[in-house]
């Protein structure tokens, strides 16, 4: 369909020709030589693009131009004048309009703004598009669960979602924290401001703080121009700090410094910003135990753990791998062009087996695979990695060999090292890393 033009202009001359132009490029152009016309032509059709004389007879084009932003804020209108002043343009522009052209108008000239004017709306138009589909991405019928962990944690993050109070997260890797980051985030009234996700542990601490900051220009050799930080384009929005038990202990001082007193300084800066910023953390670690052994401010921890929401690991809430199965094969099975859309009773036995380590995250990279290799629609047994077939295995044989605590631990390490990380194995045995760290060093267990 054309876009539709509507020309408010008194001088017969200038309104035809201008739209014959507009009618020889494809546009449907209509004609009104006064505003109270076009006020009452606006109530009945929609127009994409309005251009308007300043002068006219009764109302004038600058009083039309600020009646017709009353009624449709979003409607673009385009000034003509015969006037090429500063205050003319000024006046133009501050009541909403998008552009002025000086007379004589000049063809090539106002048909290039038209043309900058629809991009501009199409841009905009598509950019609420996006905005929508990623509130529906993220809203509270994405979180999935059955439950009762779960469905309380949905239950609680409804209630939370529209406070201004910091939340932390706290659970393990792969447990779904930023899904819940966002699915706060975009059923509140922020959701039309920014959510700007930082994982405090991918950045290098020497380049964090300029991260977060910004810098201005010299603060440091490199900083050739200024810079906004992350914190100050999410002014009015979300900050997720995930792994904020990562964070050094100076940038924890700055960062409680944020959080007191909503400014930010950028390095090498001497104006703070204020700022309007919600923060919502996430850390896999023992924060308490972080504070006791002096790595975690305890003033920090109380100002960013207003509220605690805990997520189950995936061993912890068996009952709903196969809602999340079936997610996953819908999902990949669609991105992948691939149609799966069944899995046999033996491979779902092995998955409501398992462990889960690598929790939810853990599981879809398995089921992405298993659509990968599936060959006739189905997923089966032989299409599940090799290791989260044998566990059940190693245990019954660990405890057919009546092993020590010490003994299956050591062989635990041994079986699984090349498979998982060691944050996931640390996990699996219940221990820190540290002490896995130890328990090799003392049995001699290098990492191949």
């Amino acid at each position: 369909m054309s876009e539709r033009i509507l020309i408010v202009e008194d001088e017969e001359t200038l309104s035809s020709s201008l739209r014959r132009v507009f009618l020889r490029d494809g546009y449907e152009a209509e004609v009104v030589d006064n505003a109270e016309s076009a006020l009452e032509i606006l109530d009945k059709g929609i127009y994409d693009i309005i251009i308007t004389d300043i002068i006219l007879p009764g109302i004038d084009g600058i009083e039309l131009l600020k009646r017709i932003k009353e009624k449709f804020p979003d409607q673009t209108v385009i000034i003509v004048t015969a006037y090429a002043s500063l205050e003319t343009a000024v006046e133009a522009l501050r009541a909403g309009a998008y552009d002025y052209v000086v007379k004589p108008i000049i063809h090539e000239e106002i048909k290039q703004i038209v043309k900058n004017a629809l991009k501009q709306r199409a841009l905009q138009a598509e950019n609420v598009l996006l905005k929508k589909q990623i509130e529906r991405q993220y809203d509270f019928s994405r979180i999935i669960g059955e439950s009762s962990a779960m469905q309380k944690i949905i239950t609680e993050v409804k209630k939370i979602a529209d406070a201004r109070s910091n939340v932390l997260l706290l659970g393990e890797t792969g447990t779904g924290k930023e899904l819940i980051a966002r699915a706060i985030h975009f059923n509140s009234s922020r959701a039309d401001k920014t959510f700007i996700p930082i994982n405090c542990s991918a950045i290098p601490e020497n380049l964090l703080e300029s991260e977060l900051f910004g810098h201005v220009r010299g603060a440091f050799t490199g900083a050739i121009t200024s810079k906004k930080g992350l914190f100050e384009e999410a002014n009015g929005g979300t900050v997720f700090l995930d792994e904020i038990g990562d964070l050094s202990i100076g940038l924890q001082s700055k960062l409680l410094r944020v959080l007191e007193d909503h400014e930010i300084r950028p390095v090498g800066g001497t104006q703070s910003i204020k700022v309007d910023l919600r923060f919502i953390s996430a850390t896999n670690k023992d924060i308490e135990n972080a504070i006791n052994e002096g790595t975690f401010r305890e003033d920090l921890f109380y100002r960013i753990n207003v509220i605690t929401i805990k997520l189950p690991p995936l061993r912890e809430r068996k009952e709903d791998i196969e809602l999340l199965v079936r997610y996953f094969i819908h999902k990949y099975s669609k991105e992948l062009g691939k149609p799966v859309n069944e899995i046999d009773n033996e491979a779902s036995k092995i998955l409501k087996a398992y462990h889960w380590p690598g929790n939810i995250r853990e599981l879809q990279n398995i089921i992405e695979r298993a659509i990968l290799i599936a060959e006739d629609g189905v997923i089966r047994a032989e299409h599940l990695p090799e290791g989260i077939k044998t566990e059940r295995s190693f245990i019954h044989a660990a405890l057919g060999d009546k092993l020590s605590i010490e003994d299956y631990t050591k062989a635990f390490i041994q079986k699984y090292q090349d498979e998982f990380n060691e944050q996931q194995l640390a996990d699996m045995l219940g221990i820190t890393r540290k002490s896995l760290w130890e328990k090799r060093k003392r049995w001699g267990i290098a990492r191949e």
